[in-house]
């Protein structure tokens, strides 16, 4: 019973009118479709940040040589060497 007065009143056939009548439109400023890419770049971006400060600054070697692939396949090559 939450119903006031005035709609009390009313028609039903003006009742359903405004109750199906919109009364606010949010209208999205970035579409979908740029907020994900931004979130995949910005990722991207962190985890090549996190590289480099992992390796030049927590380790012993220069921030941008995490970015080289022979650091890579060297650090690929000691996961994968045999242990004979």
């Amino acid at each position: 019973m939450s119903e006031t007065r005035s709609e009390k009143k009313q028609k039903p056939e003006e009742q359903e009118k405004t109750s199906r009548t919109p009364r606010w439109v949010q209208v999205r400023l970035f579409p979908i479709l740029i907020r994900v890419l931004l979130i995949v770049l910005l990722a991207g971006l962190s985890l090549v940040v996190g590289l480099m400060v992992g390796y030049g600054v927590i380790g012993d070697g220069s921030p941008q040589d995490a970015l080289k692939p022979e650091t890579w396949t060297h650090i690929i090559d000691l996961v994968t060497q045999d242990t004979e």
